[in-house]
């Protein structure tokens, strides 16, 4: 018989029920509570369209209360929640809802305009519906499918990837074990919430009794203002959202009550982790990916400053192992109970993806002598040059040490000689910065088989969502030069 837990929405309000659950950057707040009836509420509003249990239905929203709301109350009425990517365009946001077997597309009002082949009802317009009497879940099955959240899919097309109540309740275990917990906490969540890592905010919130900081987009004078003003404690964030609040914060400092600025989101340029150190700016590095419900191994405070750069060790329910020689570069595998146990409706690409739970998850790195992971990049991502294997984020990191450099992407480009060489896309923030600067700047860090072969000067680079670069695209734009 598989194991069940109290329903975590119902049992914090429960607990601590007149305890902030969400505060918004206009002041309001909502607590546990009200969170909870709002969420019933809603669930039995739900329930008039026929949505029922086992039913998937997409959420196509930005970061607001009515999405959180949804969520959970989708949980009970224990029907699963399809996360769907905002920025994708309506072709992309096609194949999701089809391969998931939506039923019906809930979203805030901007998109309630966008037709599928379902029903598309906005939050406002349940609102309005009657509530049914029906009995709504008051427990959770830890093996039952809570949410499926599309991969990004730069190669091939995307897979739905499940997860579980029991993936993200030990998601959230495996971080508060690290992280620790205190009882004043404030976790500020600006990742968009359809994304794996701006969702677990919102799990642990009601897991472990904290309140949420919820901003809707990212701005680095809002986040700014609200670790200086609003008691935030806590911050997840990306690369490129770190470097602009470094950038903000100039030579100031955050109060001592700011705990943790959880980074995410891929390999961060050793300069900028540098940059935060000099500003003490408490960094905790991360690695996770979507398959592993946000975050499986990170940096705990004790280790922040000593080991920069990497992103710490497993978990406490997590393993890690590196597939290749001990103490060279290989394909970083994961295992654990916040590891997905597949993608929906796609065996093949579970079978290929994960091995007697083992997750292969496409990422290299290595381990050093105590045991800590550095991720070195994207196994996709690898530029084979000669033979020679070049990481990007290592010549980014290298790049980004110039002043008037602001930002820095590359990507190989097939060489009939060499077979790839590597290229870079750069942001300026200073245009007295010329190329034969950047190439001389270059060349006393990095092989020669490491220095860009072409330069590119852009105004932006390409990001998604949550702010991770999209290396496919500049692929694209440099197929176009």
């Amino acid at each position: 018989m598989s194991e069940t837990i109290p329903h975590w929405l119902t049992k914090q309000a429960f607990l601590a029920p007149n305890k902030t659950a969400i505060e918004l950057e206009n002041g309001d707040t909502i607590s546990f509570l009200e969170l909870k009836e709002r969420s019933m509420r809603f669930a039995k509003q739900l329930a008039q369209t026929g949505i029922s249990k086992g039913d998937h239905v997409g959420i196509l929203s930005t970061n607001n209360v009515s999405m959180v709301v949804a969520i959970h109350s989708l949980s009970y009425l224990g029907a699963v929640s399809v996360m769907l990517n905002t920025r994708l365009t309506k072709q992309e946001l096609d194949y999701q809802v089809r391969d998931a077997d939506v039923t019906t597309v809930l979203t805030s009002e901007q998109f309630k305009e966008i037709n599928f082949s379902i029903p598309v009802k906005s939050f406002f317009e349940i609102e309005q519906y009657l509530e049914k009497p029906i009995k709504l879940q008051s427990v959770m099955n830890l093996e039952d499918t809570f949410t499926i959240i599309y991969t990004s899919g730069t190669t091939g097309f995307p897979k739905g990837v499940i997860h579980t109540i029991g993936n993200h309740w030990w998601s959230s275990i495996g971080s508060a074990l690290n992280l620790g917990l205190d009882h004043k906490d404030k976790w500020l969540a600006v990742l968009p919430i359809f994304h794996v890592g701006g969702l677990s905010i919102f799990i642990r919130s009601v897991i472990y009794g904290i309140p949420v900081y919820l901003v809707e987009k990212f701005d680095e004078k809002v986040v700014h203002e609200a670790i200086l003003t609003k008691g935030v404690t806590i911050v997840s964030v990306v690369t490129v959202m770190l470097h602009r609040l470094g950038e903000y914060l100039g030579d100031n400092r955050y109060p001592d009550s700011f705990r943790c600025m959880l980074l995410g989101g891929g390999p961060a340029p050793k300069p900028l982790l540098e940059k935060a150190k000099v500003q003490h700016i408490p960094v905790f590095q991360s690695y996770g990916m979507t398959e592993t419900s946000s975050q499986i191994v990170t940096l705990s405070p004790s280790d922040a400053l000593e080991k920069l750069g990497s992103s710490g060790k497993p978990l406490f329910p997590a393993q890690l192992k590196i597939d290749g020689p001990k103490g060279d570069i290989g394909e970083i595998m994961v295992k654990g109970a916040m590891v997905t146990s597949g993608y929906y409706k796609n065996p093949k690409a579970t079978d290929i993806a994960i091995t007697d739970g083992w997750l292969s998850t496409g990422d290299l790195g290595f381990e050093d002598k105590d045991g800590f992971l550095y991720v070195v990049d994207r196994r996709k991502d690898l530029i084979i040059s000669g033979g020679e294997n070049v990481y990007p984020s290592e010549i980014e990191s290298v790049l980004m040490e110039m002043e008037g450099i602001n930002e820095v992407g590359v990507v190989g480009r097939k060489d009939n000689l060499w077979g790839q060489v590597p290229v870079a896309f750069i942001v300026l923030k200073d245009r007295s910065v010329y190329q034969d600067d950047i190439l001389v700047f270059a060349e006393k860090r990095l092989a020669k088989y490491k220095i860009p072969k072409q330069i590119f000067f852009v105004d932006e680079l390409p990001r998604n969502a949550s702010n991770k670069l999209v290396r496919a695209k500049l692929e694209n734009m440099l197929d176009k030069k």
